[in-house]
């Protein structure tokens, strides 16, 4: 059995507490692995060890940081087969949606080889008499995240590749679920070069989130997970004057327009809708059709394509998803199909009984379609996290809209037009973070910024694009003025440059 301690200083570093946690395989049920759960002095000796690399990271100019980063993404590229298994093994998701989770964390550290334009201060000659005034960028020193388990390979490297590329020590305590590409990858960034301790796993639960929000040193933490724990990590690091970053939980919207392509419109439900068992923070989780026809035909297309969702091992390549995380998160989301029969909703397809044959240990759980939603029900307004698709009917576009900008969360959303007039309306009045117009899963590219509104973020900054390297910097700005013979003498009010 694989035994998980935690990366500190460039080595691995066994468990110390005695306390350790389950690593399932979710295919089978089986425990893969046992990781160590932190304790404050093992987080506290992974600060230090951060402490000690870090002015020689930031005194490293950006243009070598960046080629350490290249090397990092060729020895990525070398491993992602070995990557992508390690992830779907712990995870539970196809190998294939392995490979597309360790890509879009990929494509992050692409955009931060840009670390020396990004990093770039402004300059203003002559801004007075015989004065410049320019502005530079310099890393905060230690900074942290805190990590899902849905996405263990891109989140840790949204999170890590800016703060690295800015001249920051790093400390990660990923999800005690899937911790082992985090801990390769911590090998590979090694391996290409990144000085020991600028990099750090600290694997954990509460115990190690907590030390990481009170500790004096760290001093930025991001985080992704549910909306609860984001508003507890988020109020509890600014009380310690922390920079802190949070993204929460989701409940995606996708307005169906009735003059929509239907084809391309179940298709991107049934993929966004299920694909990774709907473990996903922009899983589409709510289909809104406007008017009956459209509700109709939509349910009616729906539910036969639900019905025949192929599900299976991780490694089955012919799998259109794989099982959940684990026994307690698949009892979790069955318990809210439960919740949505007793709540009045029309169960169109119940996936609950679901069986793997050959794998019954393993987590699965079948498709499940509710029609006939309202918003009244729990089933509506909290995040199930599975693989669950609720239709919930609008009589009009306006109806839509508003169920969109009156849920309490505002991560990501969708409409499905052909009508140009309808899609920038929607555009500009829907209150959420991310939206997409005919694209199912709004995830913006590495070079802008992911980020949710009302209960799905916290903090003002976003993650990855030009955002990221604002979070992970303090701007200094420096007003110079050389000695040239002007002596003004004392003066006692405020200098201005008129």
């Amino acid at each position: 059995m694989i035994t998980y301690g935690h990366f500190i200083g460039g080595r691995h570093v066994p468990g110390a507490s005695g306390r350790m946690a389950d690593v399932f395989q979710p295919m089978d049920g089986s425990v893969r692995a046992q990781v160590a759960l932190a304790t404050k002095a093992e987080l506290r000796a992974a600060v230090e060890n951060a402490k000690a690399a870090q002015p020689g990271w930031a005194a490293t100019n950006p243009q070598r940081r960046a080629r350490v980063l290249m090397k990092f993404l060729d020895l990525v590229a070398r491993h992602n087969d070995e990557l992508a298994d390690i992830l779907a093994r712990e995870h539970g998701k196809t190998i294939a949606d392995a490979r597309g989770d360790i890509q879009r964390g990929v494509e992050v550290i692409e955009f931060c080889l840009g670390a020396p334009h990004l990093m770039k201060g402004e300059y203003t000659e002559g801004a007075g008499p015989g004065i410049d005034i320019y502005s530079m960028r310099q890393p905060l020193g230690v900074v942290a995240g805190i990590t899902p388990f849905n996405f263990p390979a891109m989140i840790p490297l949204w999170k890590a590749g800016p703060a690295i590329a800015a001249g920051n020590a790093f400390i990660l305590k990923p999800s005690e679920r899937d911790p082992g590409v985090p801990m390769r990858l911590a090998e590979l960034f090694i391996e290409a070069g990144l000085p020991p301790g600028i990099f750090n796993v600290v694997n954990g639960d509460k115990e190690a989130v907590d030390a990481i929000l009170t500790d004096p040193d760290i001093k930025a933490v991001g985080f992704v997970g549910s909306t609860p724990i984001a508003e507890y990590i988020y109020t509890t690091g600014c009380a310690h004057g922390k920079r802190v970053q949070c993204f929460g939980g989701a409940k995606n919207h996708m307005i169906v327009m009735p003059d929509a392509d239907m084809d391309q419109a179940v298709d991107a439900l049934i993929g966004a809708g299920y694909g990774s068992a709907g473990e996903r923070c922009m899983a589409i989780s709510v289909a809104v059709p406007v008017g009956q026809k459209t509700a109709d035909e939509l349910v009616r297309r729906l539910i036969p394509r639900v019905e025949s969702l192929r599900i299976g091992p991780s490694t089955d390549s012919s799998a259109d998803f794989g099982p959940l995380v684990t026994r307690t998160h698949l009892d979790k989301v069955k318990a809210y199909v439960d919740l949505g029969v007793r709540e009045g909703a029309k169960l169109k397809v119940d996936g609950r009984g679901f069986t793997m044959q050959g794998y019954e240990n393993g987590f699965y759980m079948g498709g499940c379609l509710f029609d006939e939603v309202t918003p009244e029900m729990k089933i509506y307004k909290e995040e199930i996290f599975g693989p669950v698709l609720s239709v919930v009917r609008a009589q009009d576009y306006e109806q839509g809209l508003k169920l969109c900008n009156d849920h309490e969360y505002g991560n990501g959303v969708a409409i499905f037009t052909r009508d140009g007039d309808a899609a920038r309306d929607f555009a500009a009045k829907v209150q959420v973070g991310m939206v997409g117009v005919n694209v199912p899963i709004p995830v913006p590219l590495a070079y802008y910024t992911f980020g949710g509104w009302k209960r799905s973020g916290f903090g003002d900054l976003n993650q990855h694009g030009a955002d990221a390297f604002r979070f992970y910097t303090k701007t200094k700005t420096v007003t110079s003025r050389w000695p040239s013979g002007i002596k003004d003498g004392a003066s006692f009010v405020i200098p201005t440059m008129g």
